[in-house]
């Protein structure tokens, strides 16, 4: 599989011009559709000082994209049985409770929890360890009312670490290492630099001089943006959120990330997010992903799930990312590598149950119909692509489990002759004809 050659020429266009204007010591880049990585290219100098070139292989602080892999680490406990997403975080840390603030909620952006842990961090980079980021709770302001708006916390995250702890009984680092890394094979995503590893420069904004900047140890704030890794880890990442491996999380766990939670950019409604993800919108293409800003290096990671075809990119100072539109350019990805219709293929045999359940069906006046495809029972208005989708709960009984209406039960009513003749769903009657409700 390979990309287009317009879109890999403009991609490559927009990275010089990124590297060019920002400016950047280097940019990093890939383009992937599933697990393919269409193109990747590394431009300018991974470390001034010596004059070594950057190159796809190279390493860079990916920052807050971290907050994705322990997202994924709490759905994964939760998944087990070990929390619930609306459990209250003083539930797991008592030190640290507080009125309204649950895990979803820290998850999301929508705690209200102060942005950074209590002191001076930023001016000192001197990040807490485990013991003093605890002790430090009681300092630490609930800024908002939980769920008043959003508000972007690395303080919840580095909490949220915490939760994975204490639920997995190994640090957030050696969970997320053992159930998310290894299994995905991203061998060049760590919680550090390792090898070949870029240097992150401060660029001075009216003069052509790169300041290296230190590397900061995280410590206890790691959860909230420890990881480095490369352009094709993160491709690989994005595709597995694109299109998940059950092995390592349930697709349904997946598609509940994707949920919006809150509407980060309430003016214009281009920016939400999910459960650790960033939701966007371009004109009528949604995109998921997040972007990273650390001491000398910034990231972004954004994809299509449609399409499952996305971008990632890299940089090794942190001023570029307001001139360049990571969601954009995929959108136009996506665009430019339309999904393939799946071959339709015959399936299991229907559930004598449903017989006599399948067709159209009208409620209100609207026709529905009822398919038995891929091994479930759907419904579905014509001319709109997404079903909603049913499970049998017992004899007659189905409980929507995606779609319009999910959660809410669907009843199948029959005659003295067992014939289907009236459906109940979400409480509205379906009948075989269309009828007023007099």
């Amino acid at each position: 599989m390979s990309a287009p050659e317009a879109l890999v020429a403009e991609l490559r266009r927009e990275i010089r011009r990124l590297q060019a204007e920002s400016p950047a010591p280097s940019v990093s880049a890939a383009l992937f559709r599933e697990k393919d990585l269409l193109w990747s290219e590394a431009i300018g100098l991974a470390d001034v000082e010596s004059e070594r070139e950057a190159s796809p292989d190279t390493q860079y602080a990916i920052a807050s994209i971290t907050k994705t892999f322990v997202a994924a680490a709490i759905l994964v406990l939760r998944d087990e049985g070990k929390l619930d997403l609306d459990d209250p975080l003083g539930r797991h840390i008592e030190q640290a409770d507080r009125q309204g603030v649950t895990l979803r909620r820290m998850l999301a952006h929508v705690a209200g929890i102060q942005r950074e842990p209590p002191g001076d961090v930023w001016d000192t980079l001197a990040m807490p360890d485990r013991q003093e980021l605890l002790a430090s709770l009681p300092d630490a302001e609930q800024v908002l009312p939980p769920r008043r708006a959003w508000h972007y916390s690395n303080l919840a995250y580095a909490l949220l670490g915490e939760v994975v702890r204490r639920c997995a009984k190994v640090s957030c680092e050696q969970f997320v290492q053992e159930r998310l890394l290894e299994p995905l094979g991203l061998a060049r995503t760590t919680w550090g630099p390792g090898k070949g590893a870029a240097t992150g420069y401060f660029v001075q904004r009216f003069a052509d001089i790169a300041t290296a900047e230190p590397v900061v140890e995280k410590h206890a704030l790691a959860p909230a943006g420890a990881l480095w890794s490369t352009t094709s880890d993160l491709a690989r990442w994005g595709a597995f959120l694109a299109d998940p491996d059950p092995d390592v999380l349930a697709p349904a766990t997946v598609e509940e990330m994707h949920a919006l939670q809150v509407m980060a950019d309430p003016e214009t409604w281009t920016l939400g997010w999910g459960l650790g993800l960033m939701l966007h919108r371009r004109g009528e293409r949604l995109l998921a992903g997040h972007d990273g800003g650390a001491v000398g290096h910034a990231s972004q990671l954004c994809y299509s799930r449609k399409e499952k075809v996305g971008l990632a990119l890299l940089t090794n100072t942190e001023n570029p990312l307001p001139t360049f539109d990571a969601a954009a350019l995929a959108a136009k990805a996506a665009e430019a590598l339309p999904a393939e219709p799946e071959l339709w293929r015959a399936g299991a045999a229907l559930p004598e149950e449903l017989e006599g359940v399948l067709g159209i069906w009208w409620s209100e006046g609207v026709d529905w119909w009822f398919a038995w495809r891929g091994g479930k029972l759907e419904a579905r208005r014509p001319g709109r692509p997404a079903p909603a989708t049913f499970e049998r709960e017992a004899p007659d009984r189905f409980r929507t489990v995606a779609g319009r209406e999910q959660g809410e039960l669907l009843r199948v009513v029959r005659d003295d002759n067992g014939m289907p003749v009236k459906l109940y769903w979400a409480t509205y009657p379906f009948t075989r004809e269309p009828s007023a409700y007099a």
